[in-house]
């Protein structure tokens, strides 16, 4: 008998593409996909470290101190949504950098432009203030949403960890907002002049 060794070639698939942390540049792909998502990464840090900006000016200018706390607790939070993002890019073997991201210059623009043109130390002041960061969570909601699911799809699974806890801490602080119009400052307001 003879014993014949046979050598089976197969060929691996993008989809076989083991990903963590670790990882080179160099050996990761680059699908339209990862371009993609690291794009949105990009995108995402340059909000948040605006963000860090703009929520000291919303919050000096917020006339409860309730509404106070609740932007000073989020600027908090922000800090570590920066500092999770840069993590997120180390995993996957990026330099953290930002690119401008044109929805929250909007939004930013939007929220200055209500603290502008309402009164100072108004409850109507307070309102717009709740609507324009409402609109900036609602904006993080939907990113940090999306890239938590790109994430998982590209293998990036400590990443889409870390992706989920700051998506939840988005949806949290909308609702604290939404409570804080609801409870008082709503109704009060609608009785100034």
């Amino acid at each position: 008998m003879l014993n014949h060794k046979i050598n089976i070639i197969m060929p691996v698939s993008k989809s076989t593409t083991v990903k963590g942390p670790g990882i080179s540049k160099s050996s990761l792909g680059s699908s339209s996909l990862e371009k993609f998502f690291h794009n949105s990464l990009k995108d995402l840090y340059w909000a948040e470290k605006n963000l860090l900006k703009t929520l000291p000016k919303m919050s000096k200018n917020a006339t409860t101190e309730e509404l106070q706390s609740a932007l000073d607790e989020h600027l908090v939070q922000t800090e570590e949504h920066v500092n999770r993002l840069e993590k997120i890019f180390e995993m996957i073997g990026e330099r953290a950098q930002a690119k401008k991201c044109e929805a929250m210059e909007g939004l930013i623009k939007e929220g200055e432009t209500i603290m502008e043109e309402t009164k100072e130390d108004s409850l109507t002041r307070d309102v717009g203030i709740i609507a324009a960061a409402q609109k900036v969570e609602h904006y993080e909601i939907s990113s940090y949403g999306t890239l938590t699911v790109l994430a998982k799809t590209l293998g990036f699974n400590e990443a889409a960890e870390l992706l989920a806890v700051t998506l939840e801490e988005e949806k949290q602080a909308d609702i604290k907002l939404t409570s804080i119009a609801e409870n008082n400052i709503n109704i009060e307001a609608e009785q100034e002049d």
